[in-house]
């Protein structure tokens, strides 16, 4: 018989799980970007993926999206900058800052791209129903609240 676990340690698994599941998910979602001669890098895909849910955003909004910081993101857009998949724009508002709005070229990748990515998140989740995916989230999310500084 195992010994309990306790929760730190259940935890600690979970962490280790989230890992694995984003190292693989990142895998399979980049093969098919691949075998459909797409020249783009997950990373890429997961700003266009955040610009598709609200264009015309700060630098620094996509950082927190996407979980990066401010200067990978930088290497990040000036690679979409290049290939006209989107644009900067000065901010009206705080001359600091630059918004970032999808070009028509990064805006019709979405219904190329999307559907891929989508398949491989449904067969990550096939076996599970939404009550368990929504407690799952749930249970992250108040992890996340716990250790994030007040």
């Amino acid at each position: 018989m195992l010994p309990n676990k306790t929760k730190a340690e259940l935890a600690l698994n979970l962490g280790r799980a989230m890992a694995e599941l984003r190292v693989l998910l990142r895998q399979q979602i980049q093969e098919k970007i691949k075998e459909n001669g797409v020249n783009l890098t997950f990373e890429m895909l997961e700003v266009l993926s955040c610009l598709w849910r609200r264009d015309g955003i700060i630098q620094q909004e996509i950082a927190d999206y996407t979980l990066r910081d401010k200067s990978s993101l930088t290497y990040l857009l000036d690679n979409l900058v290049k290939r006209k998949l989107v644009s900067r724009v000065e901010d009206g508002n705080d001359r600091r800052n630059k918004l970032i709005f999808l070009t028509q070229e990064g805006l019709a990748l979405k219904d190329q791209l999307y559907p891929w990515a989508m398949e491989v998140y449904q067969a990550a989740s096939e076996k599970l129903d939404e009550t368990a995916l929504e407690t799952a989230v749930a249970v992250l999310n108040q992890m996340t609240v716990a250790l994030k500084k007040p």
